[in-house]
């Protein structure tokens, strides 16, 4: 049971009954303070509580969201004294017990309280983001402090990716991304999209938070280890006698710190003054309008018609992965609100074939629709939607239109390419290692990479921007930080090749050394043979070898 200070209920009861009053003429009683009951429509142990709990999803479809959340309040609808500052309005919606004082809520408040660039980096972030969390947090009567989660599950950075391949500000993983409608293709990432991620995160906590009977320390390490293991850790204790509230529990050690980091920010942004912190003020007002595109869009486009850059694009509209939105919807755009109503215009003034360029394109000998659509950075699917295609049945000769960004890749410094490669230029190895670039081919694993170089399989996959579960594609570039032959690393690095090598009949390792011009303890360090005088015909060696002067 959640109580909230009777004040604050006054005030909201009284913003509803004007509301209603200016709609309606109707005339509405509204007396005393009021206690916010917990949903009698609660989960049973075995129930998924992640699944329509309520029917709040209809604001948003999978395919085109509506504005609702998005736009400016009439003016009659806004009261006098309602806050100014984004974050006074969350600290008025604050419902969890603000009183709560304990070692690991102190230890992060230590950090925090020492870290006002990591707090101005991150309310920057939020700006963007913040109003439309909140209008739903209202929406929902959920407590304010929930607004702060997606400072502790990505610091609130928009392209966030996780080892567990968690992605956006809320970090959904994929199957649960799906769960919400948040469909995931070459161009789309609707875990990125900031009101779909919003909603199917409120949502999900609401129903946890009913699972647990109106417990948020609970539903909020749920949220992050999944209720099967709360409702484990509970039943443990349940059996010894023990309590069973969130501080009893025996969890991971991330969950243990997951609820203090958001108790120590509740108290932190409530309190500024009294840890010694500024928070950057932000405008209680809308940030973004949503901008229905009628068809794919070029996002660079988009920003030159918003007279924004490029950036602002991206950080609003996340979900994008490639340089445009997806050709198979959703068609729209979130631009700052005070840009749609030039971007609307302007819109109006061309056909959806000039909002892309377009480029004539000849198939030859040997194309397919994976290889053209490669090499014109689309999809198969985008190619089949503007040419007459049947099947996946190309003929030579035939004239394809082909999708293309109006201006040079690299400039769309926000796509998922760009952003790999960004990564990668800024990583730093352990001391002792050397950077190498290495071409995946077929065969190749995180886990085999990381034996043949010494590194962790973690390490390789945060080097280039990914997680350990992700697969590796042939012809995908790493960065990696060997700790393996760093002689012949820094000596002509540019004709050094990686070759798989399989051992034939009569084969030694002072053979394939001599056949190659290389040490016989450099195979055997390359490949972790160790006393071993025998080759077996068959085996497969990897050999690191200099192309201009191998036999």
């Amino acid at each position: 049971m959640v109580f909230i200070h009777c004040p604050h209920i006054f005030y909201r009861y009284i913003q509803l009954f004007l509301r209603v009053l200016s709609l309606f003429s109707t005339t509405v009683l509204i007396s005393g303070c009021a206690l916010i009951q917990p949903s009698s429509n609660s989960l049973s142990d075995n129930q998924a509580p992640n699944l329509l709990l309520d029917n709040d999803m209809s604001e948003l479809s999978t395919s085109a969201a509506s504005n609702q959340g998005t736009e400016s309040k009439p003016q009659s609808d806004v009261l006098a004294d309602e806050p100014t500052d984004l974050w006074q309005r969350m600290r008025d919606q604050y419902q969890l017990d603000s009183d709560l004082e304990n070692g690991p809520i102190r230890a992060q408040l230590n950090w925090f309280k020492k870290h006002q660039g990591y707090i101005n980096r991150v309310s920057l972030r939020a700006e963007r983001y913040l109003y439309f969390i909140m209008e739903q947090i209202d929406t929902r009567d959920m407590p304010g402090e929930i607004a702060l989660l997606p400072i502790v599950e990505s610091a609130f950075d928009p392209f966030a990716y996780s080892h567990g391949r968690a992605a956006g500000v809320w970090q959904f993983i994929p199957s649960t991304g799906h769960v919400y409608g948040m469909n995931q293709t070459w161009w789309y990432d609707g875990r990125r999209d900031i009101r779909l991620s919003t909603i199917g995160a409120l949502k999900f906590l609401k129903g946890l938070s009913r699972e647990f009977k109106g417990d948020w320390m609970l539903a909020l390490a749920a949220y992050n280890s999944g209720a099967g293991t709360v409702r484990k850790a509970i039943r443990k204790n349940k059996r010894k006698g023990l309590p069973t509230d969130f501080w009893s529990l025996s969890l991971p050690k991330e969950t243990r710190d997951y609820v203090p980091k958001l108790i120590a920010l509740a108290k932190l942004i409530g309190e500024p003054e009294k840890y010694g912190i500024t928070v950057p003020f932000i405008e209680n007002k809308p940030y973004f309008a949503v901008v229905d595109t009628g068809s794919q869009m070029d996002l660079s486009q988009a920003a030159v018609m918003a007279g924004v850059d490029l950036e602002e694009i991206y950080k609003l509209n996340p979900q994008y992965n490639q340089w445009a939105t997806s050709p198979n919807g959703p068609h729209e755009i979130l631009v700052p609100i005070e840009s749609k109503a030039q971007i609307e215009d302007q819109l109006a003034q061309i056909s959806p074939a000039e909002r892309i360029k377009w480029q004539r394109y000849k198939v030859k000998s040997g194309d397919s629709l994976i290889s053209i659509a490669k090499r014109f950075h689309t999809t198969p699917d985008a190619l089949k939607q503007v040419n007459p295609i049947q099947g996946s049945l190309l003929r030579i000769g035939d004239m394809l239109l082909i999708p293309t960004a109006f201006n040079n890749l690299a400039s769309y410094t926000f796509s998922a390419k760009n952003r790999k490669t960004a990564k990668q230029g800024r990583t730093k190895g352990p001391a002792g290692s050397s950077k190498i670039s290495h071409r995946v081919q077929s065969g190749d694993s995180f886990w085999s990479l990381s034996k043949e170089h010494k590194v962790s399989v973690r390490s390789i996959a945060r080097w280039n921007g990914m997680a350990p579960k992700d697969p590796l594609i042939p012809g995908q570039n790493l960065v990696i930080w060997s700790k393996t032959n760093n002689t012949w690393n820094k000596q002509n690095r540019e004709i050094i090749r990686k070759v798989r090598y399989r051992v034939r009949n009569g084969d030694s390792l002072h053979r394939i050394a001599n056949k190659f011009n290389v040490r016989v303890k450099d195979i055997q360090r390359w490949n972790q043979i160790k006393n071993r005088k025998y080759l077996q015909p068959g085996d497969q060696l990897i050999l690191y070898v200099d192309v201009t002067q191998s036999g």
